[in-house]
């Protein structure tokens, strides 16, 4: 029962970060409600396309820094008394935040579809080749194709592989026992960002994807 509390105080803590919409915040700031223009997504890529690339960064390094902290905190709290399962509720403070910026309460429930956000879980977790490797395959995708949508999708389904080949040669810090948990979040992660990626997906394959630099149809 306690460790079932300890996960929940975690996907809590990470709603709760996840509630800050840094994207909605800057466009209300400047008298635009973000999810009525544009693609109607709060994230970064609407923020860009509609309000500029100041905002564009801003709401990127926003989202990010918000599933750090998240993580910070549950680092804090447990790091010392459930060391052997850290990386584990840091992955369920991440997924906290995730459903918290997708799915807003006060929002209607209605966010982004959680790249940024996604991108500083993997921050968290502390282990620089899954940030690098990250990193490169979103730029590499995104630079080629010019799509955003499939270099974020593609991303989070390489987390997910790595995550899960780092994770079983031991190179995360994830206790043996609870590995498979691990890989079972990272795989509800991904889907998480694949499923909120449903329409983008539909649109690339039928070449109606809207392009970095390209106004939302």
């Amino acid at each position: 029962m306690e460790t079932i509390v300890q996960r929940l105080i975690c996907l809590v803590i990470g709603y709760a970060f996840g509630l800050f919409q840094t994207g909605y915040i800057y466009g209300k700031l400047h008298g635009i409600d973000i999810r009525k223009e544009g693609s109607g997504n709060a994230g970064t890529t609407n923020a860009l396309r509609v309000l500029g690339k100041k905002a564009g960064i801003i709401t990127y390094i926003g989202d990010m820094v918000k599933a750090v902290l998240a993580a910070m905190v549950v680092r804090l709290i447990f790091g010392q008394s459930h060391a052997d399962i850290i990386m584990v509720l840091v992955l369920y403070s991440g997924f906290g935040v995730i459903l918290g910026h997708n799915f807003p309460f006060y929002l209607g429930f209605k966010g982004g579809k959680g790249i940024a956000a996604s991108s500083g879980v993997i921050v968290a977790l502390g282990y620089w080749p899954l940030i690098l490797l990250g990193f490169c395959t979103f730029m590499i995708v995104t630079i080629i194709s010019r799509y955003v949508s499939l270099g974020s999708i593609l991303v989070v389904i390489s987390f997910l592989i790595q995550a899960i080949v780092f994770n079983h040669m031991g190179l995360l810090g994830v206790s043996g026992n609870y590995a498979v948990e691990f890989d079972i979040l990272a795989a509800c992660f991904t889907a998480m960002a694949i499923w909120r990626h449903r329409a983008n997906i539909k649109r690339l394959l039928s070449g109606t994807e809207n392009k970095f630099g390209q106004k939302a149809k």
